[in-house]
């Protein structure tokens, strides 16, 4: 008489063969996610650009505090100077320098010492709008 079903043998081998899929699974899922809110927060510098400078040409100055002229979230603690803002990575870190002139400059820079998530965005985002003086101001009108 032939028994159904499985033996104990059968059973521990499905479930390290599934115990070694899940440990090489996981930690892909996570770096995933990681890059997800990296991109995400790469492109929300890059709406802020685009929102300052939106906001410059069509109000003739700046407002003062770069929060105040995009939906971007900014951090809640503004530095010394009214002009600056930073932006905030999802860990809660502040990464990114918004100041604004009243000659229609609009500084990016990274803030030094990066780490973590904040400096996988700060090398997403590169060249293009970091440590950049963005001019809205006069005839010279750059959107990049």
């Amino acid at each position: 008489m032939k028994r159904a079903g499985f033996t104990m043998i059968e059973l521990i081998f499905v479930i390290v063969i599934l115990g070694i899929l899940a440990a090489v699974a996981v930690p892909k899922l996570n770096a995933t996610r990681d890059d997800a809110k990296a991109t995400k927060a790469a492109t929300e510098i890059s709406q802020a650009v685009n929102d300052i400078g939106t906001y410059y040409v069509g109000h003739g100055s700046f407002s003062g505090d770069s929060k105040d002229m995009t939906n971007v979230k900014f951090s809640e603690s503004n530095l010394s100077d009214s002009t600056d803002s930073y932006y905030q990575v999802p860990a809660g870190t502040d990464c990114i320098k918004f100041a604004t002139d009243n000659a229609g400059e609009l500084n990016v820079t990274n803030k030094s010492g990066a780490t973590g998530l904040c400096k996988t965005v700060q090398g997403i985002i590169g060249n293009n709008d970091m440590n950049k003086t963005h001019s809205f101001g006069g005839s010279s009108i750059d959107f990049n």
